[in-house]
Order: C-alpha cells, then structure tokens, then sequence
C-alpha cells in the first residue's frame, strides 16, 4: 500500500471504528484532519473511504442499493450482454457457478446474481474488502435484495493461493479476472473509484500468475476484462473474444481443454 489509511473514530460509530482499526490494524483519529491523506469512516449510511486536500474526489464506497447498481438491475441485464457471455451464461441453461478472483467494489458480481449466478467474490485489499463487506450487509436488509445478496458471498485472500490450494471438486465453472488496469493520460479521469483505489493500491502485479491458475482450475473457462485496446494479460492471447464498444473479454479455455484446441478457430459460444 503506497499511502498509510487512518480510522476515523468518533460520535454513534465510535465503537464500531475502533473495531474495524484492530481488525485492520489501522491507525485511528477523533476527526478528519485538514492534511491531505486517505481515511475510513461511518457516516450514518455506509462505511466509505475518503480522501483529502484539494483536490479531493468524493468518497468511495459500495453500494447496491442505488445508484449504478440500481440502475443496472433495473435495466434488466440479459443472457445475451457481453458480461454474460463472457461467463458463459446460455439460454435454457442453469446459470454458471462463478468465482470472482478480483472482486473490487463487486459490481459486476452482483450484476451476475441478478442473472441467477452464485458468485463467490475474493479480494485481498483487507480496505475494499471492509468496504464491500459493508455493502453486503447494508444490502441484505434492502427490500428486493436479498436473494441476490444471498448468491454473493465473500472472503478476504490471495486469489492465487487460493486457486493453487483448491480442492479439485467442485471447481468453479468460471474464474472472473477484472484485475486494476494502469491506465494512462486523460482516460484515467473516467471513475474516480478506481483512481483512489489505484493510488491506495497501485496497479495489478500478478495478473499472468492468476491467470495460470485460474487456468488450472477453471471448470469451463476464463473470463478477463480489459479494456477495448488493452494488451492482453500477460501477453497471453486468448481463446476467443466478447466485445463491447468500451471493453472486452478475452476468455480462456482451461489449460487441458486449451491444448485440444489451440488449433481449432473458436467463436462466442
């Protein structure tokens, strides 16, 4: 982590700061400080994360409930929409079981929960883990939400230890890789989320060796997200392709399943 984050321990949420700063092992402070610097705090909605001097973007912070989620589930997102697809998600078909190696603030998990997908969801950044923690459980209370909270599940850990020390049944039927991308020049102004969470964290520094493993333990595939005109993760050309006018996904077949068909031109199927 590239710059130190303070707890901000003070009125009703007190005790519940101080909680999350042993868990943590963060530091913690009375009150926002003037001195720019990154902090965790509850505010009477949500637990968010803040960063101040000038200037500063607004807080970063999960929520399903409203907001781009919201719209998201209101919208309806189909079978047939790229991220889908991408997990290999048919019509006619059971909804595949999903492992989301790279869960971030869990958007597009919980898009996947709403098509009937079970997501298991893993982060390492014990910060976005206490952040999308803290959406769950907001969200399991809302009205409408809680079967599809009750198909997302979470644990904090290294992905990569975490595939290599799986058991070999059952295996995931996809492995979702959307690791933080370096963006450059004006394009890393598009989310402010992912621009605090990339300065907190820097950028992906195991992506091929997630990538093999998600390889070795995918059921039927995996599926990364990158950017339209990005390279591809570890310069590992994919299997096939979904595109979408901003993104696409390259997905990878496991590696048995790979070597059968490395010569053999696929398409979306």
């Amino acid at each position: 982590m590239k710059h130190p984050v303070t707890i901000i321990a003070a009125g009703r949420h007190k005790a519940r700061a101080e909680a999350l700063a042993a868990r943590l092992n963060y530091p913690l402070a009375c009150s926002l400080p003037d001195e720019p610097g990154f902090f965790l705090e509850y505010t009477h909605e949500r637990l968010q994360l803040r960063q101040t001097g000038s200037p500063a973007p607004g807080p970063v912070y999960v929520d399903f409930c409203t907001g781009k989620s919201a719209h998201r589930r209101r919208q309806g997102e189909g079978r047939r929409a790229p991220l889908a697809r991408a997990v290999g998600m048919k019509p006619g078909m059971a909804p595949p079981r999903i492992l989301d190696a790279t869960a971030g603030l869990g958007r597009d998990a919980f898009v996947l929960a709403t098509l009937g997908c079970e997501v298991l969801m893993v982060e390492q950044s014990p910060l976005v883990h206490a952040l999308l923690e803290d959406g769950l459980r907001r969200a399991a209370g809302e009205p409408g939400l809680e079967q599809i909270i009750s198909r997302m599940s979470l644990i904090l850990g290294n992905a990569v230890e975490l595939l290599e020390s799986m058991q070999p049944l059952p295996r995931p039927d996809c492995i979702y890789l959307d690791p933080m991308y370096p963006h450059k020049g004006k394009t890393a102004l598009a989310k402010k989320e992912m621009r605090t969470l990339q300065q907190l964290l820097g950028a992906d520094r195991q992506g091929a060796e997630l990538l093999t493993a998600a390889r070795r333990k995918a059921g039927r595939r995996v599926a990364v997200k990158r950017p339209a005109r990005a390279d591809f993760l570890g310069q590992r050309k994919p299997d096939f392709q979904i595109r979408s006018p901003k993104t696409r996904y390259d997905i990878y077949l496991p590696s048995s399943a790979s070597a059968i068909q490395r010569n053999t031109s696929i398409t979306d199927g």
